[in-house]
């Protein structure tokens, strides 16, 4: 499958945080960018050829630029010292058409935004929108200091400033007694969005379900978890067959190989990106059979219909998985 690709041009860089930076880009054909919804990220490829994928962080209504926020980190294998080390303004990128797997709920009457640290890039396009549509929503940003904090000035000043709490400092034995103090308000219709360390959003689910159903928290992951995290993998089968509904074409998926491979090596291109199952490229409708999630982005309520399947990370319980192809 083809990703849509743009060139585009980097008009600025701004440093917003300790060792965050952000960018902002036009397409070099001089055109707009597509309409996308706020919560949404993009693959950038950097001059080291590593493609990565970074939220957008701007005003979802103007399209004639994108902006998006990278975090350099001391373990980078490419990824985000590129873009930190050798883009400048004028430097050319390639970036990948939006794709969203954290939307705002269109049925929420009240917006808890949840951020830690470089997590506040997803949900900073979201309280653009909210702002817009006049919904009632609360920011609340999580960060070791003011200093880590990325977007600061923005979100201390109008029309932000309002909207936004800051909790600067908070130690971990510290931070469920904070978490409930940020959903103490919520009531029904009330979502919860998150976004940040693994560990981070792991309180604000638990501490978040205490006030709403598991339906209304919505999760942002940038990175996959180690694999001894994900549930269930005891129950996957060490081999199974996936069948294309299109065709009937069979191949078999044995203990070392991806569904992606396998499907590759009988000429079935599935469309992939991370390759960890965190941005959701990979996903196709399942038409029949039981897929093991070892994703990080479908919600409990995909996972528990067991009808589409991250095809770059997940396998199967069943012999057989027909997938939508």
């Amino acid at each position: 499958m083809e990703r849509n690709t743009f060139n585009v041009r980097v008009d600025s860089v701004r440093d917003e945080a300790h060792s965050v930076r952000s960018f902002s880009v036009s397409r070099l054909d001089g055109q707009p960018f597509d309409h996308y919804e706020p919560g949404a990220h993009i693959d950038v490829t950097g001059p080291s050829g590593v493609t990565r994928q970074y939220s957008l962080c701007g005003d979802p209504d103007h399209r004639e630029a994108h902006l998006f926020a990278v975090k350099r980190e001391d373990a980078s294998r490419g990824g985000s010292r590129s873009l930190h080390d050798d883009v400048t303004v004028g430097s050319e990128l390639t970036i990948g058409a939006p794709r969203n797997l954290f939307q705002l709920a269109p049925d929420a009457s009240v917006h808890i935004l949840i951020a830690a640290g470089i997590g506040v890039t997803p949900l900073l396009s979201m309280a653009y929108r909210l702002l817009k549509q006049k919904q009632s929503f609360v920011l609340h940003y999580f960060a070791r200091s003011a200093e880590h904090a990325a977007f600061l000035p923005l979100l201390s000043r109008a029309p932000f400033s309002d909207f936004v709490r800051f909790h600067f400092g908070v130690e971990p034995q510290q931070l469920d007694t904070a978490l409930a103090k940020c959903v103490a308000s919520a009531r029904e219709g009330t979502h919860l969005y998150t976004c940040g360390p693994g560990p981070f959003m792991e309180r604000v689910v638990a501490v978040g379900e205490t006030r709403v159903t598991a339906e209304a928290i919505h999760l942002e992951r940038f990175a996959a978890e180690p694999a001894s995290a994900t549930s269930g993998e005891a129950n996957a089968l060490d081999a199974f067959d996936v069948r294309i509904a299109s065709s009937g074409a069979t191949v078999r998926v044995d203990k070392h190989t991806t569904i992606v491979a396998a499907l590759a090596s009988i000429g079935i291109e599935v469309d992939t990106s991370c390759g960890e199952g965190v941005c959701g490229t990979c996903m196709v409708d399942v038409v029949s059979g039981t897929p093991e999630h070892r994703d990080h982005c479908l919600s409990k309520a995909e996972r528990a219909s067991g009808t589409v399947i991250c095809c770059c990370v997940s396998r199967a319980t069943s012999p057989l998985l027909v997938l939508d192809l």
